[in-house]
């Protein structure tokens, strides 16, 4: 009886977890995360064109901190700019993991910019590579037939995005994995991961005085049998060293943001929390995320704030 305490153990916290996941679904957005107005290229690789100098960006995201499988993720990318060609190139590396569930992606893209006017550019892009899907089922109770089995596949991924920019403006639309057959039929989160998403992007920058700059931002995600998320963020700049902001997500939760501008790097930080009673985040210690960027070039004044 003893020895099966803790398989017991967990597969009742596989269960909470997956039930917490599938009552606020809404949450898990393939990849999410509150920094999306300082880094989009993970989301639409056409934004990597905003970048005239080229970066590095590494996040780490800690959701429901202090509740045990709860989703995690890393994701890291880097990207060049093709000056000869108006384009750019890299690779978008994604990491997420839920209880017994572990996704990995790699994608390279290429981006190309077409100018339509003295200040007015199209950008397009192309991204493919693959994704490995694990759910180490065995590990809830290898005994029990019905955990016998674990779940390991590959697949080959397919995206592009599409951006229209200027100096001090973007809107953009992409679908970043294109799935047209399933992936990890046995998923706990019923293959939310292997769905299309949509993600509708843009942001303005605006002038508020001297040294000081202020950028509205959101983000929009659709996925078939997800509800429609829709983000909203405002950054306040001062003297492009320090950026304070806060981002509204309309399935309850708020995240506030901070951000520091040395030289060649970018360190931001977000916490964000439940507002709504039925929100998980609301009995734990919520989001926790942390964004390292470092961006080539020789000059402060170079950092594009968009």
């Amino acid at each position: 009886m003893n020895n099966k305490t803790p398989h017991i153990t967990k597969l009742i916290l596989t269960c909470i977890i997956s039930f917490a996941c599938g009552f606020a679904a809404h949450a898990q957005q393939d990849f999410t995360y509150s920094q999306y107005m300082n880094n989009q290229t993970p989301l639409n690789p056409a934004y990597s064109l905003l970048d005239k100098n080229g970066s590095l960006n590494a996040l780490l995201r800690k959701q429901w901190v202090g509740v045990s499988g709860a989703p995690s993720a890393f994701i890291f990318n880097a990207n060049f700019p093709l000056e000869a060609m108006n384009g750019a190139a890299g690779v978008v590396i994604k990491s997420d993991q839920l209880a017994i569930e572990h996704l990995t992606e790699i994608n390279a893209f290429f981006a190309k910019s077409i100018q339509l006017s003295e200040n007015a550019f199209l950008g397009v892009s192309l991204n493919a590579g693959f994704r490995n899907y694990v759910a180490n089922y065995s590990s809830l109770d290898s005994n029990d037939p019905a955990f016998r089995d674990d779940v390991r596949q590959n697949k080959p991924n397919l995206g592009f995005g599409v951006m229209f920019y200027t100096d001090k403006f973007f809107v953009g639309v992409a679908v970043p994995e294109l799935t047209f057959t399933s992936l990890g039929s046995a998923s706990i989160q019923d293959n939310n991961y292997f769905r299309n998403h949509y993600n509708f992007s843009g942001a303005v920058l605006l002038d508020g005085g001297k040294d000081i700059k202020i950028k509205p931002a959101f983000l929009a995600t659709y996925t078939k049998g997800i509800p429609f998320i829709a983000n909203f963020s405002t950054t306040l700049y001062l003297k492009q060293v320090v950026g304070i902001g806060a981002d509204y997500r309309t399935n309850n939760e708020m995240a506030g943001i901070l951000s520091f501008m040395m030289s060649n790097f970018r360190l931001g930080y977000s916490y964000q929390f439940g507002t709504a009673s039925n929100n998980i985040g609301r009995f734990n210690n919520s989001t926790h995320e942390v964004t390292l960027t470092y961006r080539f070039g020789q000059h402060l004044e170079d950092i594009n704030l968009l």
